[in-house]
C-alpha cells in the first residue's frame, strides 16, 4: 500500500533553553571546567617530574640530570619508555599518539566535542612517561588535550545541551594553556585562533573565565613564578626592524622544515615492518643515540630555552641545537610517541634567535645586537609558524615580558614567519597532521554546526514510497500526482531496495500514453545502486554526500537497511543555514 503523500513543513528551530538562562550556566560552568583544567595540568606536571626523578641522577636541572647519567641510561631509557608509551597508545588509546592538538581540533570539527573519558589519564600518564624518559616532545599539546578531554567529559556527564561541547571542549583547551604558562591571554587566543569554528566566537567569554580560572589556580599550586628567564626587552632602534624581519623569514623557512621533517619521519616508520607498538621504541632508541652526543635535545628543552634567553648560549651550540632539536622531535612524533611541537618550536626559535643575533654582530659587530631579544624574537616567530597562530605566538611571549616595546619586533617577525609558512606550504603542523588522517579542516566555516545536527533530527518520516512489485502503471500516477517524485523503493521485508524517480521514468511516459496493462514492474526499471545514509549520521556528512553524488535525496535507513525517513538536498541545506543563524541570533541576544 503506498503511502498518502503529506508536505512535510519544517517548524523553525527554538532553543531548548532560555539563551540568557544558558549563558549564565554555562557562565558557571566555564569556572568549573577552568578548575578541572588546571588540576588536570598540575596532575600531569606533577607526574613527568615524579618520572624524571626517578629515572635520572639528581641535579639542578633536567639537563644537568641528564649530563650526570651513565651513557647506557642515556641510551636505552627512551627506547624502554617509548615501548611502554607504545604499548598504551596500541591497545588503549590511539587519539593519545601524536601532539594533540590535532586531535582536539578533529573533536571538535568531526565529532562535535566528544572525546573519550579514559584519553584524560591515559594522555596524561603515557606523555608524563615519555618526557620522564627523555623524548624530544612538549607538554603544552598534552595538556591542551588533557583540558579538553575534562570539558568534553564535564559537559557531558552534567548533560549539557551537545551544541555546547565544542565551547567546553575549547574552554578546558584555554584552560590548559593558561594553568602551564601562567597566561590567560595565551591560553584564550590559542582556543580562538588554533581550535575554534566560527560558530562558538559567541561563547568568548565562557572560554576567558575558564583562561583565567586556570591561571590564578596556577599561581596557587606553582607560585607566581615566570616560566622562562624572559629579560627585560629594550627596542629604541626602528632599524632594527629590517633584522626582525630577516628573522621572521627564516623561521619561516625553519618552520616548513621542521613540518616536513615530521612528515618524513612519519612515512618512513610507517614502511618498517613491525608492529605499531614497537616503532616509539625504536625513535627512542635514534633518539638516544643522538642524545650521547648532544644531550640537550632530551626533554621539552627549557633549559636550552633558558639558556638563550639569558644571553649566554654560544652560536656553534646553538647552531648544533637547532639542528638536532628538529631532527629528534620530528624522530619521536613521527614513530608515533605521545607530546607537543610547541615546546620544541619555542627551543627552535630561541637557537634561531641567537644564531641570528650572533651571525650579525660577527659582520656587524658596531650593532651590538642583544642576543636575550633575538631568543625572545625569534621563539615567538617559529611558534607562529608552524602553528599558524600568530596572535597566539605574539601574545604568549608578550605574557612572559610585559613588555609593551616587545609587540611590534613580534608583530614583523610572526606575520612575517605566518605569511612564508602559507605561501610555500599551506599548512600548519597541526593542519598537515589532520590532513595525512583524511580530515580537511576549513578555518572559518561552520563546519561544528554541521556536526552537531544528526540525520535523525531532520530527515522526514512521512515519505512516498514503492514496493519491488508495484506495476510501473502505480509508479506513473504516483509521479504524476507527487510533487517530489523520487521514491525508495522495498523489498517484501521493508528493507531499502533501490530508487525510482522521474527521470527514470520520462522514457516510458513519453513513448507510451496509457500504462494500464503494462506487463513491466517496478523492480525491473528501479536503480538499484542507492546512495543512502545512516540514520546516527550528521548533517555534515549528508551534505558532503549530496556535494559529491549530486542527489536530490536520500533514504535514511538504520542498522538493519530499512528506511527510517528520507532527507531532500535542499532542505539539509536550510537546516544548516536555520542552526547557523540561530547561533548568531543567540549570539546577539545575550
Amino acid at each position: 500500500m503506498v503511502s498518502t503523500y503529506r508536505q512535510h513543513k519544517r517548524e523553525p528551530i527554538e532553543p531548548s533553553v532560555n539563551p540568557r538562562v544558558q549563558y549564565v550556566l554555562l557562565m558557571s560552568f566555564s569556572v568549573a571546567i577552568g578548575v578541572a583544567a588546571a588540576l588536570g595540568a598540575f596532575f600531569f606536571r606533577w607526574l613527568t617530574e615524579l618520572f624524571q626523578t626517578t629515572f635520572w641522577r639528581s641535579g639542578h636541572n633536567f639537563l644537568d640530570s641528564v649530563a650526570n647519567s651513565e651513557w647506557w641510561l642515556v641510551l636505552f631509557l627512551p627506547c624502554a619508555g617509548g615501548l611502554i608509551a607504545g604499548v598504551i597508545i596500541t591497545r588503549w588509546a590511539p587519539e593519545a599518539k601524536g601532539p594533540g592538538v590535532p586531535e582536539v581540533i578533529k573533536a571538535i570539527a568531526v565529532r562535535g566535542g566528544v572525546i573519550r573519558h579514559r584519553i584524560t589519564f591515559l594522555k596524561a600518564l603515557v606523555t608524563s612517561i615519555l618526557i620522564g624518559c627523555g623524548a624530544s616532545v612538549g607538554r603544552e599539546g598534552p595538556v591542551v588535550q588533557i583540558g579538553a578531554s575534562l570539558g568534553s567529559s564535564a559537559a557531558r556527564i552534567f548533560r549539557l545541551d551537545k551544541s555546547m561541547l565544542p565551547v567546553c571542549v575549547a574552554a578546558g583547551a584555554a584552560a590548559g594553556i593558561s594553568a602551564t604558562f601562567n597566561a590567560p591571554l595565551t591560553g584564550t587566543l590559542f582556543a580562538i585562533e588554533i581550535l575554534l569554528l566560527d560558530t562558538a566566537m559567541s561563547y568568548v567569554s565562557h572560554i576567558i573565565v575558564a583562561s583565567v580560572t586556570a591561571s590564578a589556580l596556577s599561581k596557587i599550586f606553582w607560585g607566581d613564578f615566570p616560566t622562562f628567564d624572559a629579560p627585560k626587552f629594550l627596542f629604541n632602534n626602528f632599524d632594527e626592524l629590517i633584522i626582525f624581519f630577516i628573522l621572521g623569514i627564516l623561521a619561516g623557512l625553519i618552520s616548513i622544515a621542521f613540518v616536513k621533517m615530521i612528515q618524513l619521519m612519519e612515512n618512513i616508520f610507517d614502511k618498517i615492518p613491525v608492529q605499531d607498538w614497537i616503532k616509539p621504541g625504536l625513535g627512542g632508541l635514534l633518539l638516544g643515540l643522538i642524545a650521547l652526543k648532544v644531550p640537550g635535545i632530551l626533554g621539552v628543552g627549557y633549559e636550552a630555552v633558558n639558556m638563550g634567553l639569558t644571553g649566554i648560549l654560544p652560536l656553534d651550540l646553538a647552531i648544533i641545537l637547532l639542528v638536532a632539536k628538529m631532527v629528534a622531535t620530528s624522530l619521536c612524533i613521527g614513530s608515533g610517541m605521545s607530546g607537543g611541537i610547541f615546546a620544541p618550536s619555542l627551543m627552535l626559535g630561541a637557537t634561531l634567535g641567537i644564531s641570528v643575533s650572533s651571525t650579525i654582530n660577527m659582520f656587524f659587530p658596531e650593532l651590538a645586537l642583544t642576543h636575550s631579544q633575538y631568543a625572545l624574537v625569534g621563539m615567538g616567530t617559529v611558534v607562529a609558524g608552524t602553528t599558524l597562530a600568530p596572535i597566539t605566538a605574539v601574545l604568549t611571549v608578550f605574557e612572559l615580558t610585559y613588555s609593551y616595546k616587545i609587540i611590534l619586533p613580534m608583530m614583523v617577525g610572526c606575520i612575517t614567519s605566518a605569511l612564508v609558512v602559507r605561501l610555500l606550504n599551506g599548512y600548519s603542523v597541526y593542519e598537515a597532521k589532520l590532513l595525512r588522517q583524511g580530515v580537511n579542516i576549513v578555518r572559518g566555516h561552520d563546519e561544528s554546526v554541521l556536526v552537531n545536527v544528526s540525520v535523525s533530527e531532520v530527515m522526514e518520516t512521512e515519505y512516498d514510497y514503492l514496493r519491488t512489485t508495484d506495476s510501473l502503471n502505480k509508479a506513473a500516477d504516483m509521479v504524476i500526482d507527487c510533487p517530489f517524485p523520487h521514491f525508495p523503493v522495498l523489498d517484501e521485508e521493508g528493507r531499502l531496495a533501490g530508487i525510482l524517480t522521474l527521470r527514470d521514468m520520462r522514457a516510458y511516459l513519453r513513448d507510451t500514453h496509457d500504462l494500464k496493462g503494462f506487463p513491466l514492474i517496478v523492480d525491473s526499471l528501479m536503480v538499484r545502486t542507492v546512495v543512502s545514509v545512516q540514520v546516527n549520521s550528521n548533517l555534515k556528512e549528508t551534505l558532503m554526500l549530496f556535494e559529491k553524488t549530486g542527489v536530490s535525496f536520500v533514504p535514511v535507513t538504520d542498522a538493519d537497511n530499512k528506511v527510517a525517513g528520507i532527507i531532500k538536498s535542499l532542505d539539509a541545506f536550510n537546516i544548516y543555514r536555520e542552526r547557523r543563524n540561530k547561533n548568531r541570533i543567540l549570539s546577539a541576544s545575550i
